[in-house]
């Protein structure tokens, strides 16, 4: 089955996923699809951004950044 592309459809450049074990615990941070690194916690999100050329203004839209297995102020594992 093949699935068609709405051009309603937004992808956030920014995809952080979830919570990874570690000492500290980090979440994989995804720009344009591609992996870009650890996030271990907030500013490292913004830090990231802004070395990719992107102003984050609002982290809690989701046609900004994609927050996976957690919210904003999820930094440790469950």
């Amino acid at each position: 089955m093949s699935e068609i592309a709405s051009p309603h459809l937004s992808y956030p450049r920014i995809m952080v996923l979830g919570v990874q074990p570690g000492t500290p615990p980090f979440r994989i941070m995804e720009i344009d699809g591609e992996v870009v690194g650890r996030a271990h916690a907030l500013i490292d999100v913004l830090t990231t951004a802004a070395a990719y050329g992107i102003t984050v203004h609002d982290l809690d839209d989701p046609a900004v950044v994609r927050w996976v297995g957690g919210d904003k102020l999820t930094w440790h594992a469950r």
